[in-house]
């Protein structure tokens, strides 16, 4: 009298279907915009143009970005620039307005 049980087997099971990239994978760095940013570099720090480059750092931060990383979007650094971009308060404000700038150019 009750109800039998009916699995849902896995081969008919629909898996989700997103459409938009999430916010992580707008900000990943594909190789070739990673390659395209060594090229224009030149393996030297684009902020002090003394040290090598070993880092990328977001100009457009992850949450802000709306549109798949590209090479404009990156700036190459040496660590100590990078730390100075991320954890002071000239470092942020530089990073507001260079996100300011892109969009403006884009748009």
């Amino acid at each position: 009298m009750g109800l039998e049980f009916n699995p849902y087997p896995k081969s008919k099971q629909t898996k989700s279907k997103r459409v938009k990239p999430t916010q992580r994978q707008m900000g990943d760095i594909r190789d070739s915009v990673d390659k395209q940013l060594k090229e224009r570099s030149q393996g030297i720090c684009e902020a002090c143009e003394k040290a090598r480059a070993t880092q990328r750092a977001h100009l457009t931060g992850r949450k802000q970005i709306d549109h798949r990383t590209e090479v404009y979007d990156l700036a190459h650094l040496c660590d100590e620039c990078h730390d100075l971009l991320d954890e002071t308060e000239a470092g942020i404000r530089f990073r507001r307005l260079a996100a300011t700038i892109i969009s403006a150019a884009l748009k």
